[in-house]
């Protein structure tokens, strides 16, 4: 294993190789070890690598900055070693499954701790670093609600709301993920290195970020779509307009999660971001733990202890037209318009009312560039759908 990580870390030095080209490589020749002993005609052989490219690649890691990629590749993996983590590639099983479903997951994932199939059904919390009293009890009971469930608990490990859902999860002896925005061996900020080895014995401790990297500002918006990404939906407690968790809320819509915001109370100087992403139709409002267990019932049965309570949501009655245009997506991925009036057989403006019709419903999501998604409620209806015929 060193060694396939040590040849990897290698190739992420290569300069204008990013993660496409990356990914490409690798899965071209089976493995980074064939990708450094490549000639330049063989990488041409590879999607998306040119002649220029190639040459550019062979140069680099045969010349004097090869050895330099090495001797970074062998940094690395001392500081791994050092910090007790590792790296997990996109390529092995325990990467998360729904990470790799995101448009840019990344290759590798920098970890401490494990990572278990049950974590594939993880709810993430997140919010602002400077909580009211209400933000934090909020953050508390829903933390340490999921965890009573046995549901995995994700976040950021930030001050505040962060802090407040991991620490009630540790206390519980529940699992959570901490996705931070530096190297795992500079945990940030630095009073919460005690939460984050607790996190890792519990749960684990991940980033994207190479050893030693600093907690620039401009990582932590990047990080935030692992911590939605590896989620199977976001509840955002408190947060600002312009808040890094709005952030999270707009990664999550656009990766196709659920969205859940807890109402804020008006206050003087502290605008509401969840209250404006309830209002926006952006997230659903939610007041307990068994509001968001109901909405993702599907994907959570087979973990759900036995005797847990869930009600049947009322499903919202589809026209005819209303079905024939939601019938006209064939999977969970994003359809423009024009694709779904061809499907549908329906003119463009007759369409583009249905889908209005089922935004309101909740059964469609709109994406930028007239781009459309079935939420959780519109894949339901594939299985049983209820429909109100009328002439």
């Amino acid at each position: 294993m060193p060694a396939r990580i040590r040849s990897l870390l290698m190739l992420t030095r290569v300069p204008g190789i990013g993660v496409q080209r990356f990914r490409a490589l690798v899965d071209h020749f089976h493995g980074a070890d064939a990708v450094l002993g490549a000639s330049p005609r063989e990488l041409c052989g590879a999607p998306g690598i040119h002649r220029r490219t190639a040459l550019a690649v062979a140069s680099f890691l045969k010349g004097p900055a090869g050895k330099e990629a090495a001797g970074f590749a062998d940094d690395q993996l001392r500081r791994m070693d050092l910090a007790g983590g590792r790296c997990v590639t996109i390529w092995d099983t325990e990467y998360p499954a729904a990470l790799k479903r995101i448009y840019d997951p990344p290759p590798l994932l920098f970890l401490r701790g494990s990572l278990v199939p049950g974590d594939s059904s993880s709810l993430a919390i997140v919010g602002t670093r400077s909580p009211s009293a209400y933000g934090v009890q909020m953050a508390e009971r829903f933390a340490a609600g999921l965890a009573r469930l046995g549901i995995t608990v994700v976040s950021g490990l930030a001050r505040g709301i962060d802090t407040a859902a991991h620490t009630v999860v540790v206390r519980s002896g529940g699992r959570t993920l901490a996705v931070i925005g530096s190297g795992l061996d500079v945990v940030y900020p630095p009073e919460n290195r005690e939460l984050a080895t607790r996190i890792a014995s519990l749960g684990a401790v991940l980033s994207e970020y190479p050893m030693g990297t600093k907690p620039d500002a401009g990582n932590f918006p990047r990080r935030n779509r692992i911590i939605s990404g590896i989620s199977i939906g976001t509840i955002i407690v408190e947060t600002a307009t312009d808040g890094g968790a709005m952030i999270t809320a707009a990664t999550a819509l656009d990766q196709n999660r659920e969205v859940f915001a807890i109402p804020s109370p008006v206050r003087e100087g502290r605008p509401g971001g969840t209250n404006m992403l309830i209002r926006s139709g952006k997230a659903l409002l939610v007041e307990t733990v068994e509001e968001v267990i109901e909405e993702l019932r599907p994907h959570l049965r087979d973990i759900l202890p036995p005797g847990v309570p869930l009600k049947e949501r009322a499903r919202p009655v589809l026209t005819l037209f209303e079905q024939g245009v939601l019938e006209a997506f064939t999977d969970d991925a994003p359809v423009h318009v024009d694709m779904l009036a061809a499907r549908a057989r329906m003119p463009i403006s007759d369409v583009l009312a249905h889908l209005l019709a089922l935004e309101c419903k909740g059964v469609v999501r709109q994406m930028p560039g007239k781009y459309f998604v079935r939420s959780l409620a519109g894949l339901l209806f594939a299985a049983a759908p209820s429909v109100l015929f009328f002439c």
